[in-house]
Formats: C-alpha cells, sequence, structure tokens
C-alpha cells in the first residue's frame, strides 16, 4: 500500500500549483520530476551538499530534506525564476562577471544560497558569506570566486 495522497497549493516560481503529493514526497523530486525545474540538483540526498538548495519564503533551504506537504502554502523559488523578462538576477551576473561558474553543477546551489542571504543582509561582512555558503560544496572553483562574487554584491548593497 502506497503513502497517502494530499492535496496542496504552493507557488513556485511566482505561479501557483495545486498538486497532489505522497506523505513521503520530497521537495527536490516535486520540482525536477513533476514541475521540470532542473536547476535544483541531487548530489547527496543527505542536505551535505547544497545543490538542492531553493529559497522556501525566503529562507535558503535542502530541497532534499524537505518534504513536499511542508510547502504547503508557501513561496518556493528556484534558479529559473531568479531571471525576469530574461533580465538576470545581480547574483547570477555576479557569478558570470567574477568567473564563479565552472562546470555548474553546484551554481543553482550557490546562487540560491547566496541570494538567500542578500535577501536577509544586503551588505553582510565575509563571515556571514562563508555562513551562508558553507553548506554548499563545488570541487571545481576553490570557493574564492564565488566568495568574490558574493561581496561585490555585499559591497554594492552598503
Amino acid at each position: 500500500m502506497g503513502s497517502p495522497l494530499a492535496r496542496i497549493g504552493i507557488n513556485v516560481n511566482h505561479q501557483p500549483h495545486e498538486l497532489e503529493v505522497r506523505s513521503d514526497e520530497r521537495l527536490i523530486d516535486t520540482l525536477r520530476e513533476r514541475l521540470r525545474l532542473t536547476s535544483v540538483k541531487e548530489g547527496c540526498g543527505e542536505g551535505e551538499c547544497g545543490a538542492c538548495t531553493v529559497l522556501l519564503d525566503g529562507e535558503a533551504v535542502n530541497a532534499c530534506l524537505v518534504l513536499t506537504y511542508q510547502a504547503r502554502g508557501k513561496s518556493i523559488l528556484t534558479l529559473e525564476g531568479l531571471s525576469a523578462e530574461g533580465t538576470l538576477d545581480p547574483v547570477q551576473e555576479a557569478f558570470i562577471r567574477c568567473g564563479a561558474i565552472q562546470c555548474g553543477y553546484c551554481t543553482p546551489g550557490m546562487i540560491m544560497a547566496a541570494k538567500g542571504l542578500l535577501l536577509k543582509n544586503p551588505s553582510p561582512p565575509e563571515s556571514e558569506i562563508r555562513q551562508a555558503l558553507a553548506g554548499n560544496i563545488c570541487r571545481c572553483t576553490g570557493y574564492v570566486n564565488i566568495l568574490k562574487a558574493v561581496e561585490a554584491l555585499a559591497q554594492k548593497g552598503k
């Protein structure tokens, strides 16, 4: 016998969705498989790598650790929802400008973690930036350019 179904409403990238979800369905699976939002990557499935980071009511969370029904009535933002009318978000622009993108697997999660931080504090000190990105693993860049990108935005926020 399968997991019970529940009908929920969620807002994803500024679009309302009504879905029937299993009680054990993870948010990452709903986003990737049902809504085809492939920027949300599954790395570890344990909340250790940050590749699946999304904003849930403005807070950076690991979508692999959130059950979809826990997001009912909430607003979810993925990388696909950052761009407005073909214009990149300033965080995306800074990552490009500072060379903070290598293979790209961790990039969506890094950008969403940085966006979550900058929404709370537009000019965080380096220690806050490091803390906000600590849950995101990148094997390509060594973090130097990622930190530069977020620090450049923090300087603009001052």
